[in-house]
């Protein structure tokens, strides 16, 4: 039981001596985030490169996937299995510090606003994922979004500049600065923000239902799963929108908007509200095995850390 998002083992009773009041160790909430972040990439970093090859596909006449399936049975008929994960060592990057920062957060936030149980109220969830949601956009969502664009803008164009990853970095912070690295703050910040109050409150809200007065209830990884992908499919009807907004501040025709609000206001007046859930459907299945995947083996990992490192 440990975090926002754990549960009390008999095991870990130790941890609940004080009071009964159960408390993640931020360190162990830091490795945890770290490592639930680096599995769910290895997990579904297939679908993602999936999606991209089918994105940049289609511009084809005569497109080589038929579909999903398709794409898959060529790739691995002509890479092998590792051929589905070309390009996984950028995502790695980003994913496991970004999960980190993001659960280290949390419970530097949450853990003073708990009662004597262990129970964190709704409200302060949504203001804690909010919290996390921002820290993890300052430190590590921003920088790699915008240097992912950068160096795949620059592995499309005639002569390449970048040798990989980290000369590449080098060569941006070089040539444009610390700065250079971040684009879209405000967008990002908005963006992540939100999805993280919004998943860490209604996952809150649904851990606290679901144990009603007993707080050392058991909480079974498939319903911590399900709860997670509730969580998931809340953030992206939630959030959304403002990824629309952010898509076009960041693409090419950013100069026809004057500011975030202008950008929303043109694509309603423009395009109506339904253009704000363009891409919904894909990004709906996606996101909701994320956030399971992530929430289900964050607490595992915290209950293994409970038994090999004694935090009092």
């Amino acid at each position: 039981g440990q975090s926002p998002f754990a549960v009390a083992g008999v095991r870990t009773l130790s941890a609940a001596a004080v009071g009964g009041r159960k408390i993640t160790h931020p360190g162990k909430a830091i490795l945890a985030g770290g490592i639930a972040g680096g599995i769910e990439i290895c997990i579904t970093f297939p679908t993602e490169y999936v999606k991209t090859q089918l994105q940049l596909d289609e511009r084809a006449s005569n497109p080589r996937y038929r579909g999903i399936g398709d794409c898959v049975r060529l790739t691995v008929q002509d890479h092998g299995l590792r051929g589905l994960y070309r390009g996984l060592s950028s995502l790695l990057y980003g994913s496991i510090p970004k999960s980190a920062v993001r659960f280290g957060t949390f419970e530097v936030l949450s853990n003073p606003m708990r009662d004597a149980n262990g129970r964190l109220d709704n409200t302060r969830s949504l203001l804690c994922g909010l919290g996390a949601g921002v820290a993890e956009a300052i430190l590590v969502v921003c920088p790699m979004e915008t240097l992912k664009v950068k160096l795949i803008h620059d592995q499309c164009s005639l002569q390449p500049r970048y040798r990989g990853f980290f000369h590449g970095v080098r060569e941006i912070i070089r040539d444009q600065g610390f700065r250079g690295t971040y684009q879209g703050l405000t967008a990002t910040v908005l963006k992540q923000g939100t999805n993280q109050a919004i998943r860490f409150y209604v996952m809150n809200s649904l851990r606290n239902w679901y144990k009603g007065d007993d707080p050392r209830k058991e909480m079974h990884p498939v319903v911590t799963a399900i709860f997670g992908a509730t969580a998931g499919a809340a953030s992206v009807f939630g959030n959304t929108p403002l990824d629309v907004v952010k898509t076009r501040m960041q693409g090419l025709e950013a100069h026809r908007y004057r500011n975030t609000a202008d950008c929303a206001f043109q694509i309603l007046k423009n395009e109506g509200p339904q253009a704000f859930y363009k891409g919904t459907v894909p990004r709906l299945g996606r996101v909701c095995l994320d956030v399971a995947i992530v929430f289900v083996i964050y607490e595992e990992v915290v209950k293994m850390l409970n038994n090999v490192w004694k935090t009092e």
